[in-house]
């Protein structure tokens, strides 16, 4: 073997060494951020199944010797038992839930819509005006949101739970970043074709941003999930599952293993969402796309 050949088979070596080590650097890092990311759920989940005895104990355990349901039991027990029955809180919360994130996904693909491929005066500061939304969060807003709430009379109703939910600027950010990227002479043959701008929308454009959808659905169900509106509803058979949890952890220590069976309670069904829609999500980023 040549000593040319030599020199090139030890550069090589050293490159397949550096992207080796690479590797496996950016897989302890990630490794190290999901364990990090993934030890709150795991305390919830381990506090959960506690008994009252081991959730005392200090310093704390991040296991448990004798894992138990009682605290579940307890929790639907103490819910039952109160002036309405769980099945309603969780009726209120599945209802106000799927309210929020369809009229949230509708109003924004309309509108994001509007705002990508419509002409009109004020388009440019209506766009600015939105990125500029991003900034702030809704208790800015909240305020201002009672008292036109009240002023409508729609305190202590569904409304006031579902209404102010609906507008969201992520959400519309989101739609609008990607309906800009369908060509303009999809739409342009369609109008030839004598389709109108709803026609457009609905079965053209909006079939097309299943990705984006799909993340729009993730944060807004996730948003309404937890809402509570303590201050907007008052009557006990109108209030969410997350106003019941917030009012079961304020009990007491005597309450914690049930405060944390509830808030595991809470946690399941946003992760079976966020896993149905992230598998869509993957799967039509990899076999769609649109080309001019």
């Amino acid at each position: 073997m040549t000593d040319i050949n030599v020199k090139k088979l030890k550069a090589s070596n050293k490159q397949a060494g550096k992207k080796i080590g690479g590797t496996v650097c950016i897989f302890i890092i990630l490794f190290i951020i999901g364990a990090f990311m993934l030890m709150p759920i795991y305390l919830a989940v381990i506090m959960s199944i506690k008994p009252v005895e081991e959730l005392f104990v200090f310093p704390p355990k991040l296991y448990t010797l004798n894992p138990t349901l009682d605290n579940f039991r307890d929790m639907f027990d103490s819910l039952n038992n109160m002036w309405v029955p769980f099945s309603r809180y969780f009726f209120n919360s599945v209802f106000v839930t799927g309210a929020v994130t369809f009229f949230q996904c509708f109003f924004s693909a309309m509108a994001a819509f509007v705002l990508a491929k419509g002409k009109f005066p004020g388009n440019k500061l209506i766009n600015s005006i939105i990125v500029v939304s991003l900034l702030y969060q809704s208790n800015v807003i909240y305020i201002m949101q009672y008292i036109i709430i009240s002023e409508l009379g729609m305190v202590n109703t569904y409304h006031a739970l579902i209404l102010p939910s609906i507008a969201s600027p992520m959400s519309l950010f989101l739609l609008k970043q990607s309906i800009s990227n369908t060509p303009d002479a999809m739409i342009e043959a369609a109008k030839v074709d004598g389709a109108g701008m709803f026609t457009i929308c609905w079965k053209i454009v909006i079939p097309n941003q299943k990705p984006a959808l799909m993340t729009v659905v993730i944060f807004a169900f996730q948003g309404a999930w937890n809402i509570q509106g303590g201050s907007l509803v008052y009557d006990e058979a109108l209030k969410t599952l997350p106003t019941v949890v917030m009012q079961a952890a304020s009990s007491g220590i005597s309450r914690a293993g049930v405060a944390m069976a509830a808030a595991v309670f809470m946690l399941i069904p946003p992760i079976l969402i966020f896993t149905l829609a992230q598998k869509n999500v993957i799967e039509t980023m990899a076999h769609s796309g649109i080309k001019e």
